[in-house]
């Protein structure tokens, strides 16, 4: 005997949705959903193939399976199962590691090589180009060395934003994470800028370039809050915008 109506109620509740919103999913009337429910009427075919494939279901285990009492490790796997298929409203993110930069290098327009690399997605980042460089050194600080940097790919030059932090595949450094600078004048290059001020900026030739990510989000490992010393500060800050004037005067000559 079918008990599709009783799961589609476990399923409704258990992913949170009201009956109004789960018909308005399956595309039939919320008193249609309500006699399924309460086993009045039977689902339609093609209303119990719209319930599998929102939960990764097959046909036998809605039609033949109680659902609500199954084993915590079916409850665990099926939870899983649910996860999945609410991630296809996330975006897919290739990582590239330290270790993989240099195969990135000459890879990066490979399909095959790009499908090969790590992926994971967050919730936060919804559908998109997106990657995830792990950047290493202390040009970025505060930024640490090791963190992983999640991008969004820039289609053109003329998308890039003034002063915004961004990941370069370029073809003389290979990987690097720097804030940019677009000259007006001289629109054959960028100016690459650190955090660290201890860092002087440089300039990069536009055909030097290959694909340019800009940063969305930071993961990083927590550490203990980092004491800093307000001399330090104050001079980091003096520094920082003596840099900055000079690059401005260099892009109005």
């Amino acid at each position: 005997m079918s008990i599709a109506g009783k799961n589609m109620r476990y399923l409704r509740k258990l992913r949170g949705l009201t009956q109004d919103e789960f018909a308005s999913k399956l595309s039939i009337k919320r008193s249609l959903l309500g006699a399924y429910e309460e086993e009045r009427a039977d689902p339609k075919i093609e209303v119990l193939e719209v319930v599998c494939k929102l939960f990764k279901l097959t046909m036998d285990e809605l039609l033949l399976k109680d659902l609500s009492v199954q084993s915590k490790s079916s409850y665990l796997d099926f939870r899983r199962r649910i996860k999945l298929a609410n991630d296809v409203n996330l975006a897919n993110i290739h990582f590239v590691p330290i270790k993989a930069s240099a195969g990135y290098l000459s890879g990066y327009s490979d399909p095959e090589f790009i499908a090969e690399l790590n992926s994971f997605t967050l919730p936060m980042v919804t559908p998109g180009n997106y990657r995830a460089f792990e950047i290493i050194g202390d040009s970025m600080l505060p930024t640490p060395s090791g963190s992983v940097v999640i991008a969004e790919k820039v289609e053109t030059i003329d998308n890039i934003e003034n002063t915004h932090a961004y990941v370069l595949l370029s073809k003389s450094d290979g990987v690097v994470y720097k804030r940019i600078m677009r000259n007006n004048r001289n629109k054959t290059r960028l100016t690459l800028m650190s955090d660290n001020p201890n860092y002087t900026p440089y300039q990069m030739s536009l055909e030097d370039i290959l694909e340019v990510w800009q940063a969305k989000y930071i993961l990083q490992k927590a550490e203990p809050v980092q004491k800093w010393d307000v001399g330090q500060i104050a001079h980091m800050v003096t520094d920082l915008t003596v840099k900055l004037n000079s690059i401005e005067k260099n892009m109005k000559k």
